[in-house]
């Protein structure tokens, strides 16, 4: 289409899904350079929150049965995938805008929404590692037999998407960078101690459990768990739902905040 604003001008504005996917893939190179600083410490990360606590928790029980081995190790992938999108995805956000480089990212001639989608799906692909190896760690440490099911493939693409998204759309939202930071220190804090990733959910008080399962961490370690294993998850399609929900909400919210700067 094109717009003539001035006699002899013409401004030429590009459209449609070749130019989108275009600069989709423009986006994606563009965030792929960027990510190359930064990629190998995250999947340090991912192995240390995933197998690392996995381990640790293994110290809580006086004796550790199959079934508790099994628990443990079936919640390591969510403990792994939780730090990057609701961690380190606001985060970096937030770093972008103390560097000086948010406003810069953003002024760039592509759509907002082929911007948002090259981040998340980065973020999609480069979580995918730690959490494989977080929970090779644990299956070696707990001798556990893990009985894998196709029901795994979109358990952990959910999860690690309902992660990012919420976390993207979370530091969109939220313009000052410190309070991300203490939002996410406080959502790690409440993650780790009080949510049934590989503490059992029996040992939780029913109030407690009842706001678990209304969140997402409980719901993604039920997901993943239930490709991992058989009989440890009695309410698939409930967790399906809750995430599918928190999905669309992480995806609203950044398109109110893409809009707004429109």
């Amino acid at each position: 289409m094109s717009i003539t604003a001035w006699p002899g001008l013409t401004i030429t504005t590009r459209s449609g899904m070749g130019y989108w996917l275009a600069s989709l893939r423009s986006m994606t190179r563009f965030e792929m350079g960027r990510a190359r600083q930064w990629a190998a410490l995250m999947v340090l990360i991912q192995i240390l929150m995933g197998a690392g606590m996995a381990l640790m928790y293994g110290f809580f029980y006086p004796q550790i049965t199959h079934e508790t081995a099994l628990y443990i190790t079936t919640g390591t992938p969510a403990l792994a995938l939780i730090p990057i999108g609701f961690v380190l995805v606001p985060a970096s956000v937030g770093q972008e805008r103390l560097a000086g480089t948010f406003d810069f990212t953003w002024s760039l001639p592509v759509p907002r929404s082929a911007q948002a989608t090259a981040t998340f799906l980065l973020f999609t692909v480069l979580s995918l590692p730690g959490a494989v190896l977080a929970l090779a760690v644990a299956s070696w440490r707990y001798q556990v037999q893990l009985d894998i099911s196709p029901l795994i493939v979109p358990g952990v693409l959910l999860s690690a998407l309902m992660a990012i998204s919420v976390g993207f759309g979370m530091g969109l939202a939220i313009s000052n960078p410190l309070l991300i930071n203490l939002i996410t220190n406080a959502l790690v804090f409440v993650v780790l101690l009080f949510s049934p990733i590989v503490i059992p959910a029996s040992h939780f008080p029913p109030w407690l459990l009842a706001v678990d399962r209304a969140l997402p961490f409980y719901n993604m370690a039920e997901v993943i768990r239930a490709g991992l294993s058989i009989g440890l998850v009695t309410d698939l399609t409930r967790s399906y739902l809750i995430l599918l929900a928190w999905t669309i909400a992480g995806w609203s919210m950044t398109a109110w905040v893409v809009g707004r700067r429109k």
